[in-house]
Parts: structure tokens; C-alpha cells; sequence
């Protein structure tokens, strides 16, 4: 057998696999959606995928929501609560990771080993002292805690990330800045910022999936139901009624997979870069 051949073969098999794999990961999704035009005693009394007959009325009912409260409220108050935090996150992650990656300071290797130790903290044992901090600061029931963390760096995985972004950027671009007249804010924004896209980006996305995804902090820090964000909202709809109406709640996670599902396609070429490089490319 010729090597072309063997090269062939090995690639179906590959293909083959990773075909497999990905219609593995995505079933769950497929059987949501076809789910979602199921009634509910469909879903409990048939295992097949497709319903009998389609109908929009589990994602009218689905959007009423709980308690007079509609899921367009919810999902303002997602975005409310999500696009804030991302850009903050995005925006003190990146000045933070650009005073570690370029100068020289006094304390600067311990300030940045504590950083990296608080990556080991689990949030369950920092989650006490931060609600105690932002409740004698009066901002519970709010959006506010997580602006708040968001814009004071408080997330040391994207600025270790964004660090080892900078370090891959040739010291050169500042001189050159410098020489030509540049000061530090103009370098970082009009050089190093443009440069930057792929690692922000990547930053940007993960915050954006773990706060549009978060239901433990959002319970901790959110009481009211009006300011509910829909990770909330979904696990409301299961609690309110004794017999839940799995078709309303298979509708409704549907239209909130959407927003993710859509960000990350059109984001994909940034995400992966930013991922896979740690400098300047070509």
C-alpha cells in the first residue's frame, strides 16, 4: 500500500472520529430544540426525537415568564448585568497585564506571585468576606458587585493571560513609541492595544460565557426577582410549579443557548488565536 493511500485512510478514520464526537457533543442541543415543539406528556411517553407536530405555542407561553415578570425583562437585565462587566473586565484586565509585562517596580515579582496564588482560591472560600464587603457598601440587590469586580481586576486569570500576550510583543514597539514621542498611554492604547485584539477578545469571551452562564453568584448577590437575570429566571420556572412544564423550559433554554451560540461563531477566529498565540504573528 502506497504511502498516499495510507495518508487517505488515516484521515477518513480521523475525520470519522471527530465527526462522531461532534455529533455526540451536540446531540443534547438537538434533542432541546426538537423538544421544545413536543407537549409535555410527548417528552415523558416517547423516545423519539422529532415531535408529531409543530407548534410555537411552548415558546409563547415559555416567554410569559413567572410571576407577571416576562423573559424579555430577564434578558435585559442578563445584558444589564453581562456587557458592563465584560467590557470592565476587559478594560482593567489589560491596563493591569500592561503594568506587570512592562515595567520594573519595587515588589512587582510579589505583587504578581499573589496574584497568581489567588487563582488558587476557589470561590467558595473568598464568596463570605466579598458578600460582607459589598453589603456594607449597600450594593447588594444590584449589578454592582460584579461591576465592581469586573473594574477593579479582580479576575487574575484573563490578566495572567493578557501578561503572557505582552511578553511575546517585542520590547521595540515601545522605544520606537518613545523615540517618536509617545507617552506610556498613548503607547499602550495606539500601539500595543490594536495588537492586542486576539488575547482581548479571548478574555472578552470567557467573561461573557461564565457571567452570562453564573447562577450561584447572581443568587448570592440578587434578590428580587425583577432584576433576575435568566440563569435565574430557568431555575425559577422549575421551582414554581409542582408539575413542570418541560416543553416552556426546553423553549425558552433554547433562546438563551442563542446569544452564546452566536457569539462564539462570529468571535471564533479571535478566540482561537488568542488561545494558540503568544506574539506577534507573520
Amino acid at each position: 500500500m502506497s504511502k498516499l493511500k495510507k495518508n487517505t485512510i488515516k484521515e477518513i478514520i480521523a475525520y470519522s472520529i471527530l465527526i462522531l464526537l461532534g455529533v455526540i457533543m451536540i446531540y443534547p442541543l438537538v434533542w432541546m430544540f426538537f423538544a421544545s415543539f413536543k407537549t409535555n406528556e410527548e417528552i415523558y411517553g416517547s423516545t423519539k426525537l422529532l415531535p408529531l407536530a409543530y407548534s410555537l405555542k411552548s415558546y409563547i407561553e415559555g416567554w410569559k415568564g413567572i410571576g407577571g415578570t416576562t423573559y424579555t425583562r430577564f434578558f435585559i437585565n442578563t445584558f444589564a448585568m453581562v456587557l458592563p462587566t465584560t467590557l470592565l473586565t476587559v478594560i482593567s484586565s489589560s491596563v493591569v497585564a500592561y503594568g506587570f509585562a512592562r515595567f520594573r517596580f519595587k515588589g512587582k515579582g510579589l505583587l504578581f506571585a499573589m496574584l497568581l496564588a489567588s487563582m488558587m482560591l476557589p470561590n467558595a472560600v473568598i464568596i463570605i468576606p466579598r458578600y460582607m464587603l459589598f453589603r456594607n457598601i449597600n450594593v447588594l440587590d444590584s449589578y454592582w458587585p460584579f461591576y465592581l469586580t469586573a473594574g477593579f481586576a479582580c479576575y487574575p486569570f484573563f490578566i495572567y493571560m493578557i501578561v503572557q500576550f505582552f511578553r511575546g510583543l517585542p520590547m521595540d514597539l515601545d522605544e520606537s513609541a518613545y523615540i517618536d514621542g509617545c507617552g506610556t498611554f498613548q503607547t499602550f492604547l495606539h500601539i500595543l492595544l490594536p495588537l492586542m485584539k486576539p488575547a482581548l477578545f479571548s478574555a472578552g469571551l470567557f467573561q461573557f460565557l461564565w457571567t452570562y452562564n453564573d447562577y450561584f453568584n447572581s443568587l448570592i448577590y440578587i434578590n428580587s426577582v425583577k432584576k433576575y437575570t435568566v440563569s435565574l429566571a430557568l431555575k425559577l420556572s422549575l421551582d414554581a410549579e409542582s408539575v413542570v412544564q418541560w416543553d416552556k423550559v426546553m423553549a425558552v433554554s433554547g433562546i438563551a443557548v442563542l446569544p452564546v451560540v452566536i457569539l462564539f461563531f462570529i468571535c471564533q477566529k479571535y478566540f482561537v488565536e488568542g488561545i494558540a498565540t503568544t506574539g506577534l504573528k507573520g
